[in-house]
């Protein structure tokens, strides 16, 4: 018999960096457990980009049901606040069906939200907003980035420096309420659960990773990743377009406009994607309720799950 939070939606949240292996390991868990899965990827939410967001295949969605791929066009608006509502009626049918629900994938900002709540910080100041955008074309996003370090060293400990539109809101915090935007969400953070759930963490060796990244990328390539990319930009989906300046796309559009060789369009490729793997494991490093494992110790996993679900029945 379930205990504390006993009429809450349960939740087997899977994270980790790109490449590491989430889609198996989830794919199986929900086979095990009879299972659904919610995407927690702010990439594979568009449609008609397959391959340079890895989405799981068409046969492995015909195998168990997944949720939020392919939900958008790329010219379409997606975001935390959209994700978190989608998911929340998604969440509440399942549990209405007494389905086991879990929720997979990489980006930790869609994680958090979903978990945690989104953090509820002063309005919008379009005047403050159109200031720092026209200091960061003057002066770029390392200015930016060092400014908001001088003023707000925890920020820029979370916030990349590529980061531009996260770094504006958190000076635009700064100037509204004279808080850093890391203590208010911290403070947010106490909210009442929505939801019982469990998170896994996915970690491997970091060359190991690397090299699964770097497989991948040719793999993406071998399957077609240039005519993807060729027949969205035939679609009238630009390059300035969000989705399009996402890893995989941007250095392809190069390479079709001929801005750079291909060789060259993988190599940085690669490069971008070992990076953002490691932008993702600082993320998820400070979250202290994950627990962490190695995605090939399985029968581990499937141990911690069976006990969450056997603390939390439906």
């Amino acid at each position: 018999m379930s205990k504390k939070g006993e009429n809450l939606p349960s939740l087997v949240i899977i994270v980790g960096p790109t490449g590491v292996g989430k889609t198996g390991l989830a794919l199986k868990l929900a086979e095990d457990y009879k299972g659904e899965i919610i995407s927690a990827d702010s990439m594979q939410v568009y449609r008609y980009m397959d391959i340079g967001t890895a989405k799981p295949t068409a046969e492995e969605r015909k195998r168990i049901q997944h949720h939020l791929i392919d939900v958008v066009d790329p010219d379409e608006e997606f975001n935390a606040s959209l994700f978190v509502k989608r998911s929340e009626r998604i969440i509440e049918a399942l549990h209405h069906e007494r389905k086991r629900i879990f929720v997979v994938g990489g980006t930790g900002l869609y994680v958090r939200a979903l978990v945690g709540g989104l953090f509820d910080g002063p309005g919008a100041d379009n005047d403050l907003r159109d200031f720092y955008h026209d200091m960061c074309d003057r002066y770029g996003k390392v200015y930016l980035h060092e400014l908001l370090k001088a003023r707000d060293s925890l920020a820029t400990e979370r916030i990349h420096v590529n980061d531009t539109m996260r770094i504006i809101r958190a000076l635009e915090v700064l100037e509204s309420t004279g808080k850093s935007i890391v203590t208010m969400q911290g403070k947010h953070a106490f909210k009442d659960r929505a939801y019982n759930y469990k998170i896994i963490g996915l970690k491997r060796e970091r060359d190991f990773l690397y090299e699964r990244i770097d497989r991948r990328v040719e793999i993406m390539m071998a399957e077609g990743l240039v005519d993807e990319v060729k027949k969205l930009t035939q679609m009238g989906y630009g390059e300035s377009m969000k989705p399009m300046q996402s890893m995989c796309y941007r250095h392809i559009v190069d390479y079709i406009k001929g801005r750079c060789g291909k060789d060259e369009a993988i190599r940085l490729i690669k490069r971008d994607t070992r990076h953002y793997a490691r932008r993702q494991i600082t993320w998820f490093k400070k979250d202290k309720e994950i627990s962490w494992f190695d995605p090939d110790n399985s029968s581990t996993v499937s141990n911690e799950v069976e006990n969450f679900f056997e603390e939390h029945t439906i």
